[in-house]
C-alpha cells in the first residue's frame, strides 16, 4: 500500500484563504456578529484591571465605601457582559464551523459521485474517507479555535499593550522583560509541534487506508493465510502513529511549564521593581492598585502567548487539510454532462463506429471497434481476459469517455444525452454484484422512494427472485448485511437482476452473470436472463458460449479488435476463434 505524505502548508497562503472563506458566504451575517464579538472581547478583557487599580486607588484607599460598591458594581456589571459575549462568541464560533463542514462534506460527496470511475481505479478509498471525514472534521477547528481565537487573542494583546504603556511605560517594560525569551521558545515549539502534527496526518490517513483495504479484503487475508503478515504490518502503522502522536505530546509537555517559569519569572520581577515603587510611590507614583493590575495584565498577556502556537498549528493544519480538499474539489476527472437529449423513452438500438479506448494515454484496449444492434436483438461478446469486452459496456453507460469514434443510442451520439437520463434507460447486470448493508428493499429500489413494493415483488417474480424473497425473514426487509454477505452468490445475482429490471430498462447489460454460479443455478439464472430479455436490446458478455448460442450477432474480440462477427452457427463454419473457444470448452466439459 502507498503511503500518503503530507507537506506542511503555509500559515499566510491566502489562495487557500480566500477560497475557504467562500464557504463562509452564505453566512456572512453571523461571520461579521463573530468579528465584532471578537473586537469587543478583546476590549472589555483588559477593562477588568485596570478598573481594579481605579476602585483601590480612588476608593479603597481612601475608605470611600460607597465609591467601592459603585465600582464593584461596575466590575459586576462588566464581568456579566464579557461571560455573555464569551458564550455567543464561542457558540457562534461553533455553530459557523460546523455549518461550513457541512456545507464543504456536501459539496465534496456530491462532487465524488460525479467523477469518473477512472480517478477511483487509481485512488485508495481509504484516503478518500480521510478527506471525507477526518480533514473536513479538522475545519471545524479552523473556525472555533484558528481564526476567530487568534484574532481575539490579538485583539487582546494590542489593548493590553495600549494600557499599559499608557499607565506606566517602565512597569510595562519591566513586566514584557521576559517576553523575547518567551516569543523564542514559542517559535521553537511551533516549528516542531507543526512537524509532528503534519506526521500525525500522516499516520491517520495510512492507517485508515490499510483498515479500510483489508477489513473489505478480509476473506483474501484468510484465504492466504496472511493473517500474521497482515497483523504485522498493522502493528508497524500503528507504531508510527503512536509515535508520532507521543512526539506532539513530548513537545507539549516540554513548552507549556517552560512557559510557565517565563511567565512567573516576568511577574517575579515586576513584583519585586513594583514593591520597591509602592514603598516610594511619591518618587515613582507606583501605586498598590496599578502594581496588581499590572500582575493581572501580564498574566491576560502572556496567556494568549503560550496559546498562540497552538492556534497557529490549528490554523495550519486547516490550511493543509483545506489545501487537500480543494485539490480533490479541483478535481476535474469526471464525465461532463453537457447533453440536453431526455427522451421519455428509447428504442434500444445501439452502434459502434470506429471507437478507440484507452484508460491511460494511447494505450488503447480499444481500438476502431464497429458494430450495430437493432432494437430487441441480442449481441454477445466473446473473448479473452482483457480482450476488452467490459470496457464496451462501461463506455455505452459513459462511465469512462472514448479518445477517437462515435457511440449512439437510437441515432444519436451518448455525449448528447442527459448523463441521467441515458444511465436509466440502461440496466447493468455485472458479474460482481455489490449490496449495502441495509434490505434487499434498499438493495434493490436504491433508496428511490417512487418505487412501490409491489413493483418491486412484480420485477422479482418476473426473473424468478420472489419466491425465495417470501422465505427470507421478513422479506423485502431483510437485511442482507455487507455485500450482501448472508446470502448465496446466486441470490445476489437475483436480486441484481431485480434491481435492473424495477427500471424497465430498454438496453440490458448483462456482465459474466453466470460465470461464478453452480450448474442448478445457472439454469435458474438463464430462465431469469431470457425473460428479461423479451422486448428489450441486450448485450451479454459470457465465458460459457453455451449460454448465448441463441444470439442474434456474437462478436470475438481479441486484444481489443473484433475478429469475427455473426450466430453461433456462422462462426462455427467459419472455423476461426470462436470455433477455437467453442471446442477448447467443449474439451473441458468432457
Amino acid at each position: 500500500m502507498e503511503k500518503e505524505k503530507v507537506n506542511s502548508g503555509s500559515i499566510v497562503d491566502l489562495d487557500v484563504l480566500k477560497r475557504l472563506m467562500r464557504f463562509v458566504k452564505p453566512y456572512k451575517g453571523r461571520f461579521f456578529l463573530l468579528i465584532f464579538l471578537t473586537i469587543a472581547l478583546g476590549v472589555l478583557a483588559p477593562l477588568m484591571p485596570l478598573l481594579i487599580q481605579k476602585t483601590l486607588d480612588n476608593h479603597v484607599a481612601y475608605g470611600d465605601y460607597e465609591g467601592m460598591v459603585n465600582m464593584m458594581m461596575v466590575l459586576g456589571g462588566i464581568l456579566f457582559a464579557q461571560a455573555l459575549v464569551q458564550y455567543a462568541h464561542t457558540y457562534l464560533s461553533g455553530w459557523l464551523g460546523q455549518y461550513v463542514i457541512r456545507d464543504i462534506r456536501v459539496q465534496l460527496y456530491e462532487h465524488l459521485v460525479k467523477l469518473r470511475l477512472k480517478f477511483f481505479d487509481n485512488t485508495p478509498i481509504g484516503r478518500l474517507v480521510t478527506r471525507t471525514i477526518s480533514d473536513v472534521e479538522t475545519l471545524a477547528d479552523v473556525f472555533s479555535q484558528g481564526l476567530a481565537a487568534m484574532m481575539g487573542d490579538l485583539l487582546q494583546l494590542i489593548f493590553i499593550l495600549i494600557i499599559m504603556f499608557s499607565s506606566d511605560w517602565r512597569l510595562a517594560l519591566i513586566s514584557l522583560s521576559t517576553l523575547p525569551i518567551l516569543l523564542i521558545s514559542t517559535y521553537i515549539f511551533k516549528e516542531k509541534i507543526k512537524v509532528a502534527f503534519n506526521d500525525v496526518r500522516n499516520a491517520v490517513a495510512n492507517l485508515n487506508s490499510f483498515v479500510q483495504e483489508h477489513i473489505t479484503g478480509m476473506s483474501i487475508v484468510q484465504i492466504f493465510g496472511s493473517e500474521e503478515r497482515e497483523y504485522e504490518k498493522f502493528k508497524e502503522i500503528n507504531r508510527e502513529h503512536k509515535r508520532a502522536n507521543l512526539k506532539s505530546v513530548l513537545y507539549y509537555s516540554v513548552y507549556f511549564p517552560v512557559a510557565e517559569i517565563i511567565s512567573a519569572a516576568g511577574i517575579g520581577l515586576l513584583v519585586w521593581y513594583g514593591a520597591r515603587g509602592v514603598i516610594d510611590e511619591a518618587v515613582t507614583g507606583v501605586t498598590i492598585g496599578k502594581l496588581i493590575a499590572f500582575i493581572m495584565y501580564i498574566q491576560m498577556f502572556f496567556r494568549p502567548i503560550r496559546m498562540i502556537a497552538d492556534r497557529f498549528n490549528t490554523l495550519q493544519l486547516g490550511i493543509v487539510s483545506s489545501s487537500r480538499i480543494l485539490k480533490l474539489l479541483d478535481n476535474d476527472e469526471y464525465i461532463a454532462n453537457t447533453g440536453s437529449h431526455a427522451p421519455d423513452s428509447i428504442k434500444g438500438a445501439v452502434s459502434f463506429e470506429n471507437v478507440w479506448f484507452a484508460y491511460n494515454n494511447e494505450d488503447y484496449v480499444l481500438k476502431d471497434i464497429n458494430f450495430k444492434v437493432k432494437s430487441g436483438e441480442t449481441l454477445a461478446l466473446v473473448g479473452a481476459t482483457g480482450a476488452g469486452k467490459s470496457s464496451i459496456i462501461n463506455l455505452l453507460s459513459r462511465f469512462y469517455d472514448i479518445n477517437k469514434g462515435t457511440i449512439q443510442v437510437d441515432g444519436v451520439d451518448v455525449k448528447e444525452y442527459d448523463l441521467g437520463s441515458l444511465r436509466s434507460k440502461i440496466g447493468v447486470v455485472l458479474q460482481d454484484v455489490f449490496l449495502y448493508s441495509d434490505t434487499i428493499l434498499y438493495n434493490i429500489t436504491l433508496g428511490n422512494e417512487s418505487i412501490t413494493e409491489e413493483e418491486v415483488m412484480h420485477a422479482a417474480e418476473l426473473v424468478g427472485a420472489k419466491k425465495f424473497i417470501e422465505r427470507l425473514p421478513g422479506g423485502l426487509h431483510y437485511n442482507v448485511m455487507e455485500r450482501g454477505s448472508t446470502l448465496s452468490v446466486g441470490q445476489r445475482q437475483l436480486i441484481s437482476f431485480v434491481r435492473a429490471m424495477v427500471y424497465d430498462p430498454k438496453i440490458l447489460v448483462l456482465d459474466e452473470a453466470t460465470s461464478s454460479v453452480d450448474t442448478e443455478t445457472e439454469e435458474l439464472i438463464q430462465n431469469a436472463i431470457e425473460r428479461m430479455m423479451k422486448g428489450r436490446t441486450a448485450i451479454v458478455i459470457a465465458h460459457r458460449l453455451s449460454t448465448i448460442q441463441k444470439a442474434d450477432k456474437i462478436i470475438v474480440l481479441d486484444k481489443g479488435e473484433v475478429k469475427e462477427e455473426g450466430n453461433h452457427t456462422e462462426l462455427i463454419e467459419l472455423g476461426g476463434y470462436y470455433t477455437q473457444l467453442h471446442k477448447m470448452q467443449y474439451k473441458e466439459i468432457v
